[in-house]
């Protein structure tokens, strides 16, 4: 199973980003998405999260309002819009994805490499 982020980049305050995480390989099912970022000298926090089952949805107080997650399950793929972005928001960006990869396994946790988001005030 392969994990791969996209998206990140430098952008001003006030702006606007869209990361995506896409998923693929031995999947027969994937039970949760999320994202999780960690700034320098900050311990890693849980951004956002995505069930499959019933598509409950989490966000961190410090993003909500302003951070939206959402999936397309046709493509495994995960997206996070995010506006009005503040310095504050400046972290690396995982994606996870509890993926199960077979029937009656239990889901294991996949992670990506990280993408970076910068935002300059």
């Amino acid at each position: 199973v392969q994990v791969v982020e996209s998206g990140g980049g430098l952008v001003q305050a006030g702006g606007s980003l869209r990361l995506s995480c896409a998923v693929s390989g031995s999947i027969f099912s994937i039970t949760a998405m999320g994202w999780y970022r960690q700034a320098p000298g900050k311990q890693r926090e849980l951004v956002a999260r995505i069930l499959s089952a019933g598509g409950s949805q989490y966000y961190a107080d410090s993003v909500k309002g302003r951070f939206t997650i959402s999936r397309d399950n046709a493509k495994n793929t995960m997206y996070l819009q995010m506006k009005s972005l503040k310095p504050e928001d400046t972290a690396v960006y995982n994606c996870y994805s509890d993926v199960q990869e077979a029937r009656g396994l239990v889901p294991t946790d996949y992670w990506g490499q990280g993408t970076q988001v910068t935002v300059a005030s």
